[in-house]
Parts: C-alpha cells; sequence; structure tokens
C-alpha cells in the first residue's frame, strides 16, 4: 500500500534533512569581512605571527597552537610531520580558505584579512589531493587556470605536466568530457590536469598539498622534473608524506600534534640537523622544546647513515 511505499523513501527523507541542516550551516556562517580595492604589497613574503587555528570555539584543541613562521619569496618550503599535525591547515589559511582563530598572517607585510580574496587568489596556485574537475572538457578544464589563455598554450602546459600523451590516448584529445568532479578519468590522470591547471595559471606562489599522492613512481617522477622547471623564480610550499619529493627544499618545516613531545632541533651531527636523525627522533617524539614549529635550511643531504636510517625511506 501507500504507507509502504513511503517506507522505502525514509532513507533518503533522513539523507536529505542531514543535506539540508549543512547547506543552512553554510549559508547562516558569517562571510568573511574584506576591503573592495587591492591592498599595496610590495614583496611575497609570507609570515605567521603567533597563530593559533581551530575548527570552532568547540573544538577541544587547537590544530595550530601560536606558531610563527616565515617564508620568503622565491624559495621551497616543505612541511612535512604526522597526520593531523596542520600541515594542510597552514597552506589552506595562506590561501584564505579559513581564517586564523588568533594571531596576525602577512603577505608582504599586509594583513590578509586586508587583502581582497580576488586579489589573493591571484597571487595564488592551490593543488591539493583532491582536485576538481568541472563538467566539461579536458581542454577548459586546463584554461581555468587562465581564461585568457590561447590553445596552444594549454597544450604546452599539458606536455610540460605530462598530461599530453594521456589526454591525445583518449577518443577525443583535449575535447574529452571528463564527466562530474571528472569521474570519467583515473585519479592520477585528475590530478595532472589540476597541477597542469595551476601551471597555466602562472601564480607567483604555488602550494602543493600532497599533489603527487595519486601518481604512480613513473608518473611522479616525470612531474616531479615538470615541476621543479616550471616553478623556478617562484614561491614553492609542499606538503609531503614521502620525504624523497622534497630534497631540493630551503626550507623543512617539521610539525608536531600538540600531545607530541615538540623538537628535534638538538640531533645534530658534524654542526648540522641531518634529516634522518632529526625525522627519527620526531618519530620517537624523545625531544622537547617550546614550539611546534622546527626549522632546518638547508636540507642536508647526508652520504652517511645515521642511526641506520636514510632520509629517503622515511614516510610519516
Amino acid at each position: 500500500g501507500p504507507i509502504l511505499g513511503a517506507i522505502k523513501f525514509t532513507d533518503n527523507i533522513s539523507q536529505l534533512g542531514t543535506i539540508v541542516g549543512e547547506v543552512g550551516n553554510l549559508l547562516d556562517a558569517p562571510e568573511m569581512v574584506r576591503p573592495d580595492h587591492d591592498a599595496d604589497i610590495h614583496d611575497l613574503s609570507i609570515h605567521f605571527q603567533d597563530v593559533s587555528f581551530s575548527y570552532g570555539l568547540k573544538a577541544p584543541m587547537p590544530i595550530l597552537d601560536h606558531i610563527n613562521l616565515i617564508i620568503k619569496p622565491g624559495t621551497m618550503t616543505a612541511l612535512v610531520g604526522p597526520s593531523g599535525s596542520g600541515k594542510s591547515t597552514i597552506t589552506k589559511l595562506i590561501t584564505g580558505f579559513w581564517e586564523a582563530t588568533s594571531g596576525v598572517i602577512t603577505l608582504g607585510g599586509v594583513d590578509l584579512k586586508k587583502i581582497p580574496l580576488s586579489q589573493l587568489s591571484s597571487y595564488v596556485s592551490y593543488v591539493s589531493q583532491d582536485n576538481y574537475l568541472f563538467d566539461e572538457s579536458i581542454r577548459e578544464n586546463i584554461r581555468m587556470g587562465r581564461l585568457s589563455a590561447t590553445d596552444q598554450e594549454v597544450e604546452d602546459v599539458a606536455r610540460k605536466c605530462g598530461c599530453h600523451d594521456f589526454i591525445m590516448g583518449l577518443e577525443h584529445g583535449y575535447d574529452t568530457i571528463v564527466g562530474g568532479a571528472g569521474g570519467h578519468l583515473s585519479g592520477g590522470e585528475r590530478q595532472r590536469i589540476a597541477i597542469a591547471r595551476a601551471m597555466l595559471k602562472d601564480a607567483p606562489i604555488i602550494i602543493f598539498d600532497e599533489a603527487t599522492a595519486y601518481l604512480d613512481p613513473e608518473n611522479e617522477s616525470l612531474i616531479q622534473e615538470a615541476i621543479s622547471k616550471l616553478v623556478q623564480g617562484k614561491t614553492l610550499i609542499m606538503v609531503a608524506h614521502r620525504l624523497y619529493t622534497v630534497t631540493g627544499a630551503d626550507q623543512l618545516v617539521v610539525e608536531h600534534m600538540r600531545n607530541f613531545c615538540k623538537n628535534a632541533r638538538s640531533t645534530k651531527k658534524c654542526g648540522r640537523p641531518i634529516l634522518g636523525a632529526v625525522m627519527k627522533e620526531v618519530q620517537r617524539h624523545d625531544y622537547c622544546l617550546k614550539e611546534n614549529l622546527c626549522f632546518f635550511r638547508p636540507l642536508e643531504r647526508c652520504s652517511e647513515k645515521v642511526s641506520g636510517v636514510q632520509p629517503a625511506a622515511l614516510n610519516l
């Protein structure tokens, strides 16, 4: 009867209620207040000054707790550490996706809260593990990095990012429709298109949040080589679990969860921090200082093993 027929939709009605609630919470959330006029930014240095962040007032602990960090223009900074330690949070604060709970983040000496989101977005290209592709052609998805780009520029950047061969292997090449959220492509293919889109944008600050996570070793090597050429002279910020992907970093930032002991600075050999020993001690939680972030620059490549650990073999 009609009652039994209606019961079949109980689960759907429950899901609809949850979705409507989430949409309502989003619409009721306060908007970010930003100025209407572009800020006068003289350089692209990024400075975190006593920054804390938590997910709402009821969060039991802050994700970031009074951190200080300086990222100089034209350098590569690698963020490493255990899952949940706040690596991706730092990148999302830089891009303006979230606002710090306390403290100040500046770009070129200007508080991010005083920079219009459109202006901030023009300075930053962001590639995460999970990238969204629109239900358009591959060509148009790449072109979204810079809408004024010609077809030739789109194809050139695709070649540099290792996309061209697999795109030409598709039935309609660059005119192939990728499907909703890129569902007609594999995770690795979507990732490469997202990287090409970011490269086409040609922003001075590039953030890769585990951007090569879905790539097989061969394609990862190709992408790493392409990235190294395409980001010359730009500020590059990379979140990484596989440490061999950031061995060219000018600055290595090791993040720790609040319930971890917080430092391995005292681990030195030949007067310099050695990555293998540092990361081994971070994992063992043996060293304690007052700060949540540890800095090592430049990232040293040491030929001898330290405590039987080679940097390239470490994963966090």
